[in-house]
């Protein structure tokens, strides 16, 4: 007969088999990806941007209003448009993860606020939170079970 014992070392070891082993997924041949994004006053449309790792990614930013700009946490690449003018960036997304797309320009008291995301590749995240979750849900369901019983003769 196992023990409880057993059980919660063998969740803990499931737990860190989801949180650390790295997630492996097939992507498509690297292929030429090209966004258009427009920039006015403390917003980009669209603001979520998805490639694959390996894609050449070409952004033109086109700014409605005043000068903007658009760097990449992670890149360290930008670009900068003049109202009503279209400007280009061409980089390879070779760093998969989540980064953050900023305008690196002043152009007004809510600048601070004009973000935007660049996805590459999956959002491992994701995955290993709902791995997690369904992990703490069966060892709630183990914890919570009712004892069986014996029957002696």
């Amino acid at each position: 007969m196992t023990t409880p014992r057993f059980y919660w070392l063998l969740f803990g070891l499931a737990g860190l088999v989801i949180a650390f082993f790295p997630l492996r997924f097939h992507f498509s041949e690297p292929q030429e990806r090209e966004f258009r994004i427009y920039a006015s006053q403390y917003a980009y449309s669209p603001a979520k941007l998805s490639a694959n790792p390996g894609d050449t990614v070409t952004i033109e930013l086109v700014s409605t209003d005043v000068v903007h700009g658009l760097y990449i946490d992670g890149y360290g690449v930008s670009v900068t448009a003049d109202p009503g003018e279209t400007a280009r960036l061409t980089f390879t997304a070779d760093h998969p993860g989540a980064f953050r797309l900023r305008c690196n320009v002043t152009c007004g008291a809510l600048h601070p606020f004009m973000i935007g995301k660049l996805q590459v590749g999956t959002n491992s995240l994701l995955w290993r939170a709902i791995g997690l979750s369904i992990l703490t849900a069966l060892a709630g369901v183990m914890l919570f079970k009712p004892p069986t019983q014996i029957k002696t003769a």
